[in-house]
């Protein structure tokens, strides 16, 4: 598939892996939106990429409907997400604990609706990102493994739904395989792995594998 003159919305995208996603699609020749909350990261990333940029809370439900409306793009990578809180299970709080729901989840849920109900052209695609973590647990980061694994769930549903109304908009959960160096990723999850008593992996240089995530049963 072209990326060229694709236009492309990426939430929280102005760093971390989403930063390297932006990269990557401009470098492809997408027409590459940028929405994130911090609007000194937006201004920087602006002037050195050249990407549209909309400063917004990515958990507030009319932002996403309205952005939808206003761009129309043809792909919508749902990026943006908490940092999981770290604590054992028998320590952390409820708040802690749920921190990536009230986040990534719900923000997964109010892009995919928006997505569904304004909605977006047929042939587009929605990228949801989700995490290894999905898959394997990660008994340190709280409710972070069951928010990614929830959001395999909501892709799934949502390409029912889009079949049930015959919109032509394909969902796909995405589970990155390896790390972007450089980006401030790679560092977090060594301290994850760190933490879990295992042994990190990531690799420099750019993304060289992506999955989409498997059936689930």
């Amino acid at each position: 598939m072209s990326l060229k003159d694709k236009t492309v919305v990426v939430t929280g995208g102005s760093r971390g892996l989403g930063l390297g996603l932006v990269e990557a699609l401009v470098s492809r020749g997408a027409r590459v939106t940028v929405v994130a909350r911090d609007q000194a990261a937006l201004a920087a990333v602006k002037q050195r990429l050249g990407v549209a940029v909309i400063p917004a809370d990515v958990t507030d439900k009319a932002a996403a409907q309205r952005i939808l409306a206003e761009v129309r793009p043809d792909i919508v990578v749902l990026n943006a997400g908490a940092t999981p809180r770290m604590g054992r299970l028998d320590q952390v709080s409820w708040a802690d604990f749920t921190a990536t729901w009230e986040t990534d989840v719900k923000a997964g849920l109010y892009w995919i609706q928006a997505a569904l109900n304004l909605p977006l052209e047929r042939g587009s695609r929605v990228l949801v990102g989700s995490s290894g973590a999905a898959a394997n647990g990660s008994p340190l980061s709280g409710g972070y493994a069951g928010a990614k694994r929830m959001l395999w769930f909501m892709a799934r549903y949502a390409n029912g739904v889009a079949e049930q109304k015959k919109l032509g908009i394909r969902f796909q959960a995405i589970v990155p395989l390896q790390i972007i160096g450089g980006t401030g990723v790679r560092r977090r999850r060594q301290r994850l792995r760190a933490l879990d008593g295992r042994r990190a992996r990531g690799v420099s240089g750019p993304v060289r594998r992506a999955a989409s995530a498997p059936p689930i049963r």
